[in-house]
């Protein structure tokens, strides 16, 4: 049983691919918003319930889930030479638990996110060539972000944005009204219906089903100031003594493979680390595979949700408690 990110698209492609391989194995998916399922887990592992073997999700929710003491180290289930290599790659094998234990949160993506996604009825993409133009009066009570009081990508966005912006532009974008929200299917939903012009922090998974629909929704192109770096939805944990070890071990190397990285980029719209899958078709939809475009340490520089950056996350977090309600 693997929690997954809420992607319809996923889910079928993980049935459909690892099922049509790995036939002895009954695949279980429990899809849902990071913050829900890290919930469920933590709670039914305390409580001595054995139902989750592994969690895939955001690196921030991923930490919190190793703060519990409820994961096993991730090495031990990587079998396979090509998922053992750190050649195989880029950065080699990186952790997000980079400071206290380095070896419970694995990310298996890295790449620079788009900054936000538009209503292409109500914004023209020249309008925002930097990040100051969703300050004008006509965006006011028009854009909406994921909740950046919570480990996500609303608060990688706004931790972001706080590093090169500044407070006083936190203080000011606040003032144009945001819809703040823990939905990232809702946000989709808001901009694909014109009541939302911009969204930010809501990732290509959650908008695509619009987008195949032919909605009036696209990616918006990186300002002037850039945007930050991340693992998106892609960081892996295992449960502490799964109830399936060897399926556990068995999904795994599949995942962390070639064939388990190109079915996940392909579903969620995000790139691996991995150095022998084709990430370059990913620009088409506004992302940059960080191994395409950035050393390692301009990856690192960027990423926000690594354990040693953790000093740097509150103070944006604690600024958005007092500016949002």
């Amino acid at each position: 049983m693997v929690g997954v990110p809420p992607s319809a698209v996923l889910r079928v492609e993980f049935e459909k691919v690892f099922g049509e391989r790995f036939k002895g194995i009954q695949l279980e998916l429990a899809p849902g918003p990071a913050t829900t399922l890290a919930s469920k887990i933590v709670s039914e592992q305390k409580a001595g319930i054995k139902n989750f073997d592994l969690f895939i999700a955001g690196a921030g929710v991923q930490l919190e889930i190793a703060a519990e003491g409820v994961v096993d180290p991730v090495a031990p289930y990587m079998i396979l030479p090509e998922v053992k290599d750190p050649k195989n790659w880029f950065g080699g094998h990186i952790w997000v638990d980079n400071v206290t234990t380095k070896r419970y949160v694995y990310p298996f993506q890295a790449y620079m996110t788009e900054p936000g996604y538009y209503n292409t009825g109500l914004l023209n993409p020249t309008e925002i060539v930097s990040y100051d133009n969703l300050l004008d009066a006509k965006w006011k009570g028009k854009i909406g972000i994921h909740d950046p009081r919570i480990r996500g990508s609303g608060g990688a966005v706004w931790a972001y944005l706080w590093r090169t912006k500044g407070e006083g532009y936190l203080k000011k974008l606040a003032g144009q009204d945001l819809l703040v929200s823990r939905d990232l299917r809702q946000l989709a939903d808001l901009l694909a219906k014109g009541r939302l012009a911009l969204v930010l922090g809501v990732g290509y998974a959650v908008v695509r089903p619009f987008m195949e629909a032919g909605l009036p929704v696209k990616a918006l192109r990186a300002p002037n100031e850039g945007i930050h770096a991340s693992s998106g939805f892609g960081a892996l944990t295992v449960m502490k003594n799964p109830p399936h070890p060897n399926a556990t071990k068995v999904f795994a190397n599949w995942l962390l493979g070639k064939e388990g990285q190109e079915v996940y980029g392909r579903a969620m719209g995000s790139a691996t680390r991995r150095l022998d899958v084709d990430t370059k078709w990913l620009e088409g939809i506004g992302i940059q595979a960080a191994k395409d475009f950035l050393t390692i340490e301009e990856y690192i520089q960027r990423e926000s949700f690594l354990e040693d950056r953790a000093a740097q996350r509150q103070p944006p977090i604690d600024l958005a408690e007092k500016l949002l309600k």
